[in-house]
């Protein structure tokens, strides 16, 4: 049983544990082990101790992993939380939400397009900066004006 019902970036809502009722952004997912790690919940105190002189100890607040099991996803549309179903879309698997039937993955898929769009105009804007930029300034003519020296053109 590796697959999770959770996603990255999924909003979900703790159900059991002292962070009942909170809910957050999933920041990482480990199908493996079957936990995931959300935002501004379980939150540990790691001890740091310094190193080197020059670095600096101290106590630094980190999200630990929580069981899968207890989130559960809330809805983009109906903003309940939800169990999430499978459902073949356009020919493909996507997760719909159990009481209104909205997808959940079309927020997500929102999401990768706009970062597509963003990826592609930066990458048109640095080949229009590596293109040489050709220059229309025009030389300046010279002319030579003959250097009276005053000698009349008589050589000594």
């Amino acid at each position: 049983m590796n697959n999770l019902h959770v996603r990255k970036g999924d909003n979900v809502k703790v159900l059991t544990g002292k962070d009942k009722g909170k809910t957050g952004k999933i920041l990482a997912t480990d199908p493996k082990t079957q936990m995931v790690l959300v935002e501004g919940v379980n939150i540990a105190t790691h001890h740091i101790k310094p190193r080197s002189a020059t670095e600096q100890g101290g106590r630094k607040k980190v999200e630990a992993p929580i069981a899968a099991s207890n989130v559960q996803i809330i809805c983009p549309s109906c903003g309940k939380s939800v169990r999430a179903r499978h459902q073949e879309i356009d020919g493909k698997n996507a997760r719909v939400c159990a009481k209104c039937g909205a997808s959940l993955d079309a927020a997500l898929k929102a999401d990768k397009a706009d970062k597509k769009a963003k990826k592609a105009k930066k990458s048109e804007d640095k080949v229009a900066e590596d293109k040489p930029k050709k220059t229309t300034a025009k030389k300046a003519k010279t002319t030579e004006v003959p250097v009276d020296n005053g000698t009349d053109g008589k050589t000594e």
